[in-house]
């Protein structure tokens, strides 16, 4: 998923159609091939369905309000003095056919793509945001993990096997925000700030962290349009918490079993924190030598604009990550995820991201329900490759439309002057670097004759902002 999340709410006809153009540009795979849309049409009204009916447990499931894409819903329950975590997954397995033109087309694509107009779909419509989407009301197949946690939060048992659901209810976060803050919330839902905040002390307990990084959205003000940070919910955070233990549970069984495939991070290098360290100090964020990077993050307050840029420059330090696959019981030296303090592995996505739909396989014969297919087998050796692949397009797209955004909603303001913070100055050359504009909310090059003064505030003028053709850049005023 992006690091840099970017929504557009409003018409910003001009911004649409240069989003257009890019995708153009990008040679972005917008439209299924026929026999892959003819396919999806025939799975879609004759899916492989399990034998386990689970559609007793009132699941819900919590996502943007215009997400038809559901991959998760979940259902939470006390168990004794711990809780139990039911959290399905849509099954994608149910419906795709290895090797058929679905199948081969989501190979190809491996991410659903993210622009601020739209998203560009790893599976077809009528699969993603239908048939296998575990949208409210719809009897769907999914890939069910019964999580037991004790008291404080840590994992007891584990257990996955695939069977039919049904949502009860689609939130979004700020809904489920409120039902949980205003005391309204179902039992089921009210857990979520329970069993979340438990989560997170285990996560602190372990040298995790997780970055609350602000989407940032397209706003029009007095006829113009502007960038504005918003901050994510603590629901965000508690979801996410849910998602990442049946990620390292997911791990756990895998490593047990022998086989497997791991998402793996290996631990910064010094020069990345201390390019970080000077960020944090241009933005007068303080980080005494002695605090761990991992607490400095959990005190930031991602609704303080300066807090909501240094969350962003953090993502720098998840450059590095990849995929680690493993057979034969021959676990890997490096296995552990630097950000989660953990083994890790992508499992609750199948809809938007190809690895998982493998996982979830992997994860099935662990248990002993079944063997590892042998298409599962046969594509585990490539499926690093086209994963960094599939990255490198999902980044390559994310970067375009940050510099596209912000060309585009500055294009009339050249020559202008703003107030921003010199956040980097380059190594070499102390007359260019990188400045965090006050508003609108623009991170971009500056170039000037003089050294930069790091860490201070500094007038900047607009040298030039073409989308298209030239990115947003500033020169000291």
């Amino acid at each position: 998923m992006p690091r840099r999340h970017l929504r557009m709410t409003g018409a910003a006809d001009p911004l649409r159609a240069a989003l257009r153009d890019l995708r153009t540009t990008l040679d972005v795979p917008e439209d299924f091939p026929p026999d892959a849309l003819a396919e999806a049409d025939r799975a879609a009204g004759n899916p492989r369905l399990p034998a386990r009916d689970a559609t007793d447990l009132p699941f819900f499931t919590i996502d943007p309000p215009t997400s038809m894409d559901l991959d998760q819903a979940m259902h939470l329950a006390k168990r004794g003095p711990g809780y139990r975590v039911h959290y399905a997954i849509a099954d994608v397995a149910a419906f795709v056919t290895p090797g058929a033109p679905v199948d081969t087309e989501a190979h190809r694509r491996v991410n659903t793509l993210y622009f601020p107009d739209e998203r560009v779909p790893l599976h077809p419509p009528v699969l993603s945001e239908d048939a296998a989407s575990l949208l409210p009301g719809r009897v769907r197949p999914a890939v069910l993990w019964t999580i037991d946690l004790d008291a404080d939060g840590a994992a007891t048992a584990t257990h996955v096997e695939r069977a039919l659901v049904r949502s009860r209810a689609k939130l979004d976060y700020e809904g489920a925000q409120r039902q949980i803050d205003d005391g309204t919330a179902e039992p089921a839902l009210a857990l979520l700030r329970d069993i979340g905040r438990l989560r997170e002390q285990q996560e602190v307990a372990r040298g995790g962290i997780s970055l609350n990084v602000p989407e940032q959205e397209i706003v029009e003000r007095d006829g113009r349009y502007g960038l504005e940070y918003r901050a994510p919910l603590p629901a965000d955070g508690w979801n996410a918490q849910i998602s990442l233990l049946t990620g390292m549970a997911a791990a756990d069984l895998m490593l047990a079993y022998g086989t497997g495939v791991l998402r793996t991070l290996p631990s910064a290098p010094d020069g990345a924190v201390a390019r970080l360290r000077r960020s944090a100090q241009a933005l007068g964020i303080d980080w005494p030598h002695h605090v761990p990077y991992a607490q400095v993050v959990r005190s930031l307050d991602p609704r303080d604009p300066h807090h909501a840029a240094f969350l962003q420059e953090c993502t720098t330090l998840l450059r590095g990550a990849g995929y680690t696959v493993f057979t034969g019981g021959n676990v890997p030296e490096h296995a552990v995820h630097a950000a989660v303090a953990d083994e890790y592995t992508h499992c609750t996505a199948p809809l938007r991201r190809l690895v998982d739909r493998y996982a979830s396989e992997l994860c099935l014969a662990a248990v002993g329900a079944a063997d590892v297919p042998e298409w599962v087998l046969a594509a585990l050796d490539a499926l690093p490759k086209e994963m960094a692949e599939g990255t490198r397009r999902a980044n390559t797209v994310e970067r375009e439309c940050v510099d596209l955004v912000e060309a585009a909603l500055l294009k009339d303001r050249v020559g202008d002057v703003f107030d921003a913070t010199v956040v980097d100055v380059e190594d070499g050359q102390p007359a260019a670097g990188t400045v965090h504009l006050t508003d609108p909310a623009v991170v971009a090059p500056v170039k000037g004759s003089t050294p930069l003064p790091l860490g201070e505030r500094l007038r900047v003028r607009l040298t030039q902002a073409d989308p298209g053709t030239a990115k947003v850049e500033f020169a000291p005023a």
